[in-house]
């Protein structure tokens, strides 16, 4: 299927006055497979007006390809990943191990969003080096308060 790459459309205005003054969009990668968890996410972006710039990745072998190809590249990594555990092809656990060893990007924020609330879940994702757990809220409210989160982890010196 390929990485999807979606700009919040209430934050064009700004993304165009950033890209007039030369400041760099973040970007967020997103590794899911549920279409709705993605929407959820893009809306609570949008409600807490994070610009930047959403790309998402539906599978964790495409993910592993992903971050090798941007370390054999030299690229640019993320400033924010924020991944799901279950996930097809490769588990959540095997690209946060993956990304942990990337030489380029092994250092950025990781947020771990899964439906899990397994401890032992919960003790993998900290063993593997996650910045950070969260459970998928089942309410709304709760899901867009994860705005707040994903702001505050983009915003953060690295």
């Amino acid at each position: 299927m390929g990485a999807r790459r979606f700009s919040l459309p209430s934050l064009r205005a700004k993304e165009t006055e950033a890209t007039l003054t030369g400041e760099a969009i973040p970007v967020i990668v997103m590794v899911e497979d549920n279409v709705a968890d993605v929407r959820l996410v893009r809306e609570a972006l949008d409600e807490h007006a994070v610009l930047c710039e959403l790309e998402v990745i539906s599978d964790g072998e495409e993910a592993i390809a992903f971050f090798d190809s941007v370390d054999a590249s030299g690229g640019a990594c993320p400033q924010l990943v924020i991944l799901d555990l279950n996930l097809p092809k490769r588990s959540g656990a095997d690209v946060l191990r993956h990304l942990r060893a990337s030489k380029g990007c092994g250092g950025i924020p990781i947020i771990v969003m899964s439906s899990s609330d397994n401890q032992k879940d919960r003790d993998t994702a900290a063993a593997l080096g996650a910045s950070q757990y969260v459970r998928k809220p089942s309410r709304l409210d709760e899901f867009m308060k994860l705005g707040e989160l994903f702001k505050e982890m983009l915003s953060k010196p690295k």
